[in-house]
């Protein structure tokens, strides 16, 4: 799941106004600045809360602060797909990203109100409520229904629940089994933005510190070069067993398997043939396959009382693999240290590309808990959501065993070009020393001539490359004959790649196993994102065509 992070602006309020900054310690400062400095801020902008007059002054400024926000919040992968005339066909970058700059807003605007020499607590409170509703109206579009399956047992979950009161556990959600996810967390009551949903004490979350205190320490510490995430791997395998654990009640709801792809099947990693996650698998399997190897049996053999050969074979190691990396947060603990942990009753949350939790990665100091506050409303019955991160399906599948259920903006496919070479124009250019990609084009909405509803980056990569034969001024025909030669190349790529997935398997997915099951899925969404880019390909090339045809018609006077 998704680390802890520390937000990519710097920003502060003061008596007057309200300063939102870009940190000049973030990754992506120069790239950022540049888009801010097109959009016409600086990366320093001051809301003047004393301006505050007309009527529509709280609407108006929350929404400029949002287009602020929204680029300060940008990761590499936004940026690289960013278009001038809007964020995309929804109006925002990613879901994430929206929350993230709304709630990022939200936090100011509340801290502001902290500030004793602070004299428009009004204007404050006004602009408070617009972002609210922002929020509120953003959270409406895309409410998401679930269905409850009540005859599924849920007895080792409430068991866990309860566990999870005596140990301190704050908890306003309910443990349901729901229809196409498994099971998932159900809110008790109405949550609102700013809402803790669940809040677990640091006694109740499993650390290095639970593995520290038995007698496997002193034994793995004397392992050259062993992580501390593969001891704790190592402790879970006995510790599932252990009937006196303080943690009994979480293993006891931990499936028999896991089903992510670290487990697929010799039929579904044939199933895979043709796309790049058949490869990721086979090297995940390999190194995992290789640690074990490293570690057993020499571990059982030297110390058999600690590591019985029954409870350590390659079939539980691997399940505790998958545990650990569907399950696992890397927690920021108060004393500023970060641990990979699992956290009981979290790890029920389900992943969405429209979360209601964004950030829950840090230990709150004060209470000596972790909070996952809600960056979104969440109605009583609605499954409430978590974030595992920006991660594209391939990663979801390997390591989480499931692709979302909706178009996910991070299904990249990353191409085999040197972008190293690429130098940046006056404009902003997010191509700069950034890897080459594309995704499904539905989700550009600039499909004109010399856009097509690819990445500018890749197209302008391609210009650039023929920089010898055009510059600034070419004539049109000149250009528009390249753009022909740019299209022609990226529709030889792309139909190779569509070769290389073969034929759509037309057995039904009924009689297919799980895994199985999930590649043909997972293969087929490959085939829709390299369709969408032959087809606009096509019709890019059509476009510039008839452009060319025109031109030729008003030089030499011939029909078109």
């Amino acid at each position: 799941m998704e680390d802890c992070k520390k937000s990519p602006s710097d920003s502060l309020s003061c008596t007057d106004a309200i300063v939102l900054r870009l940190s000049e310690s973030d990754p992506l400062f120069d790239k950022k600045k540049k888009l801010l400095q097109s959009k016409g801020y600086d990366v320093e902008v001051h809301i003047q809360l004393k301006n505050a007059s007309h009527p529509k002054w709280a609407r108006t400024t929350a929404e400029a602060m949002l287009q602020i926000s929204r680029i300060m919040h940008l990761d590499e992968a936004e940026l690289y797909f960013r278009e001038d005339d809007s964020c995309s066909p929804m109006g925002y970058y990613t879901q994430k990203n929206e929350l993230e700059a709304l709630n990022s807003m939200l936090s100011l605007v509340n801290s502001s109100f902290l500030d004793d020499t602070c004299s428009h607590k009004d204007v404050l409170q006004d602009l408070r409520e617009a972002t609210m509703q922002l929020i509120c109206d953003f959270g409406d579009k895309n409410i998401t229904e679930s269905t409850v399956i009540n005859s599924q047992n849920c007895d080792k979950e409430n068991y866990l629940l309860q566990w999870g009161e005596k140990s301190g556990v704050k908890n306003r959600l309910q443990i349901a089994h729901i229809k196409g996810f498994g099971r998932g967390a159900i809110a008790v009551t109405d949550l609102k933005v700013g809402d803790v949903a669940l809040e677990i004490p640091v006694s109740a979350i499993i650390s290095e510190d639970a593995m520290k205190n038995t007698d496997m320490f002193p034994a793995l510490e004397k392992v050259d070069g062993i992580s501390t995430e593969t001891m704790l791997l190592l402790w879970s395998m006995k510790e599932r067993f252990n009937s006196s654990s303080t943690f009994k009640d979480y293993f006891d709801t931990l499936p028999e398997e896991f089903n992510t792809g670290l487990s697929f099947s010799i039929n579904a990693i044939v199933a895979l043939d043709g796309t790049l996650l058949l490869e990721e698998l086979i090297q995940a399997k390999e190194h995992l396959r290789n640690q074990y190897d490293e570690l057993f049996p020499a571990l059982c053999e030297d110390h058999p009382d600690i590591f019985p050969p029954e409870l350590y074979t390659w079939e539980q190691f691997l399940w505790a693999c998958e545990l650990w990396y569907s399950n696992s947060m890397k927690i920021q603990f108060a004393d500023g240290a970060l641990k990979t942990c699992l956290i009981p009753i979290a790890g029920f949350l389900n992943h969405s590309l429209y979360p209601h939790i964004t950030q829950y990665g840090k230990v709150d100091s004060a209470t000596n808990t972790l909070k996952f506050r809600m960056s979104r409303p969440c109605h009583a019955g609605e499954q409430c959501y978590l974030s595992y991160g920006n991660f594209s399906s391939s990663h979801l599948i390997t390591f989480y065993g499931f692709m979302p259920q909706m178009d996910n903006p991070y299904d990249i496919i990353e191409l085999d070009i040197d972008g190293s070479q690429d130098v940046c124009s006056d404009e902003y250019d997010a191509s700069s020393g950034t890897t080459h990609m594309v995704r499904g084009t539905w989700f550009s909405d600039n499909h004109s001539i010399f856009h097509y509803g690819l990445p500018a980056p890749l197209l302008n990569h391609f210009r650039r490359a023929r920089e010898d034969i055009l510059d600034a001024d070419s004539p049109l025909l000149e250009k528009l004959k390249i753009e022909i030669e740019i299209l022609e190349d990226l529709s030889l790529t792309f139909s190779g790649m569509m070769e290389n997935l073969g034929e759509v398997d037309s057995e039904s997915r009924e009689n297919m196993d799980w895994d199985v099951k999930l590649a043909e899925e997972y293969k087929n969404l490959q085939r829709r994102i390299i369709s969408s880019i032959l087809s606009s390909c096509y019709a890019g090339r059509k476009l510039v065509e008839d452009e060319l045809c025109k031109s030729l018609a008003k030089d030499d006077g011939s029909p078109c």
